[in-house]
């Protein structure tokens, strides 16, 4: 018997079964592929996340690997060119995307190392209910084994397609549209900051991640994707000349480091957060595009809210863990909420007028230039933008 039961590894699961083992609960900790594996994924940590890893005791083990700080940010759009740095939470004012098998392993070393119980190469396949219909565990195989387990609370942590979601039926509470379709890889030796282009229909982001490598990503408008998917190293090549030129010279006709990556396929979306005997955290329970690159930051924000939210209340009376679990639920919507409707905004691929008056305005003054970059990471709202030294400039 398990105090909870986390079902996936990675960005969300992971942290999640680390602190709540931390806090003294017995947890098991499933997922049907291996850890330190690859995955689809941006892979930047916002300066929240990064203040999230510094919490938990992780983030000099993030910087062990040799991925870079991302201590400045370039913006284009038009005739706008905006530098500078956030300025940061808790003392983080970079920004890191490391690769997600080197990230994806460290959180899960760290959730062995607290005394959670980790099975790899796991498929849960149903859950466990008692006669009211309550959650209390989950079977599955291991292997080629069949197995089942109790607990109190079952964490589905399984992604966009999550299997638990599924089998609870989490209901939608909101949902929008496809907008974008991304395509990325790797260069090795091309010197970059965090930079960001943005032209009307397109976006070109550039990242620094492990190995010397930098990743660079395309954004088209979703109606494109049955095109640009036909020859997609073309499209992408092309995107890159086009929204972001200088970027492109740096890139000097290299090849690749890696297969070109994409998908058509980036969900909007808010599930159900949480019921009797169970819980959502990370993609299961939220997604959005990731041009805005918030989900990893978004997934550990999610995990200390449920750890938070339960603690004390596991193995005790159910309702009080029911109302719990309420709680988290209001707290995730009422956090990630501005964030997601942000993020749809940006995914139009549409910048208007109005908003490009304001960041011409922007660009002029140091310390708005670092509010709103805060803005772009998820530290602060766009009200903080509106000082009396923009308001000036407007």
């Amino acid at each position: 018997m398990f105090d909870a039961i986390v079902v996936g590894a990675r960005c969300a699961g992971a942290p999640t079964a680390m602190l709540l083992a931390r806090a003294g609960y017995r947890v098991l900790l499933l997922d049907k592929g291996q850890t330190g594996t690859d995955t689809l994924s941006t892979h930047l940590l916002h300066q929240p996340g990064v203040a999230a890893l510094a919490r938990w005791g992780l983030l000099d083990q993030v910087r062990a690997t040799g991925c870079p700080p991302l201590e400045n940010v370039v913006y284009e759009i038009a005739d706008i060119h905006l530098e500078g740095c956030a300025r940061g939470v808790e003392g983080q004012r970079a920004g890191y995307a490391p690769r997600r098998y080197v990230l994806d392993a460290i959180l899960a070393r760290a959730a062995v190392a607290a005394g959670v119980e980790l099975r790899e190469d796991c498929r849960v396949t149903g859950l466990l209910r008692d006669a009211a219909g309550r959650v209390t565990g989950v079977e599955g195989r291991y292997g080629d084994l069949p197995f089942t387990e109790h607990a109190p609370l079952v964490v589905g942590a399984d992604g966009m397609r999550s299997t638990v979601a599924r089998l609870v039926e989490a209901p939608f509470t909101a949902s929008d549209p496809l907008l974008t379709c991304a395509y990325y890889t790797y260069f090795a030796d091309v010197p970059a900051d965090l930079e960001l282009y943005e032209a009307p229909g397109s976006w070109t982001a550039a990242v620094p991640t492990n190995d010397g490598l930098t990743l660079v990503l395309a954004y088209f408008p979703q109606p494109r994707f049955a095109e640009v998917r036909t020859d997609a190293m073309r499209h992408y090549r092309e995107h890159v000349r086009t929204t972001a030129p200088a970027l492109h010279e740096r890139l000097g006709g290299r090849e690749p480091a890696e297969r070109l990556r994409g998908t058509g396929d980036q969900q909007n979306y808010f599930r159900q957060a949480a019921g009797p005997g169970w819980a959502l955290v990370g993609d299961a329970g939220h997604h959005k595009d990731s041009i805005t690159a918030r989900g990893i930051s978004d997934a550990f924000l999610q995990a200390e809210a449920l750890v938070r939210h339960v603690s004390g209340k596991l193995g005790g009376d159910p309702a009080q863990l029911d109302a719990a679990l309420k709680e988290f639920g209001v707290e995730r919507d009422e956090t990630l909420t501005p964030g997601y409707e942000a993020t749809l905004a940006v995914a139009q691929l549409a910048p208007h007028e109005q908003r490009m008056s304001l960041l011409r305005a922007v660009q002029t003054d140091a310390e708005l230039t670092s509010i709103y970059f805060d803005m772009v990471a998820g530290i602060a709202s766009a009200s903080a933008l509106y000082t009396p030294r923009l308001l000036s400039l407007l």
